[in-house]
């Protein structure tokens, strides 16, 4: 708990919070223009799987980028001001200390992600939406997205802490955003091993067709997926620390 205090005072002058309700900002201003043009071309849209999948969907071009840029930030100090000597000298651990800022990394990203649940209500109720507010879709959503963007953030860390340029780490926030993107038009055993394809895997709604026609339905996934990305992220957690433990300074 004393290391990732430390962490999160050494990110004090950083400006993420500002950066992240940029991001959020327009992320969920794109979703409602996007949603009200839907709807005002097509009214049975006008319902919270809409909204939803809408918002999971642009999960995959905002959500790697924003980790890849928050991971910088944290390791970024490290490598710039020479620290990691600092560091290595007091009684320590690397692992202790790789565990920090993931912990710091994912605090963040778990409040922005609350934060983009409580603006997907809100944007439902601007909306007008009828039904009452979806929590058990909304709750899944953001469990979903809180466990793809964990897995995000330690293969992010892994490259950030490994790599003195953070170019590298940034190009592949970017790489994961492509990916995410075109995931879809993947083969599915494919797409398994992306895991930025998994904010919308891991979504409640998911399209279906119905007399030729598409329509919104509940995704139901089971347990494999999320054991996956479970799997995945701890299996880039652990070889980043493995790998950040042994390097030399």
């Amino acid at each position: 708990m004393n290391a990732l205090w430390l962490e999160l005072y050494k990110l004090r002058r950083k400006r993420l919070a500002l950066m992240i309700a940029l991001f959020l900002a327009v992320e969920l201003a794109w979703a409602y223009m996007s949603l009200s043009m839907s709807i005002a071309r097509n009214p049975d849209n006008a319902g919270w799987p809409a909204a939803l999948l809408l918002v999971a969907s642009m999960n995959r071009l905002f959500l790697p980028i924003l980790s890849a840029v928050i991971v910088s930030r944290i390791c970024d100090m490290e490598h710039k001001g020479q620290t990691w000597k600092l560091l290595m000298a007091a009684s320590v651990r690397r692992s202790r200390i790789y565990a920090a800022k993931y912990a710091a990394a994912c605090l963040l990203l778990a409040s922005a992600v609350a934060l983009q649940t409580a603006g997907i209500a809100a944007i439902g109720l601007a909306s007008g939406f009828r039904e009452a507010v979806p929590l058990m879709l909304l709750i899944r959503l953001a469990a979903g997205t809180l466990l793809t963007t964990a897995a995000v953030v330690a293969l992010q860390q892994w490259v950030s802490l490994a790599v003195k340029n953070q170019a590298f780490s940034l190009a592949l926030g970017m790489l994961g955003s492509f990916v995410g993107l075109t995931a879809m038009l993947f083969p599915a055993p494919v797409r398994l091993w992306f895991i930025w394809s998994y904010y919308m895997d891991l979504s409640p709604v998911t399209y279906g067709y119905a007399s030729g026609a598409l329509s919104y339905a509940h995704n139901e996934f089971g347990f494999q997926l999320p054991l996956l990305a479970l799997a995945m992220g701890a299996a880039a957690y652990i070889a980043g620390c493995v790998h950040v433990s042994r390097q030399e300074i």
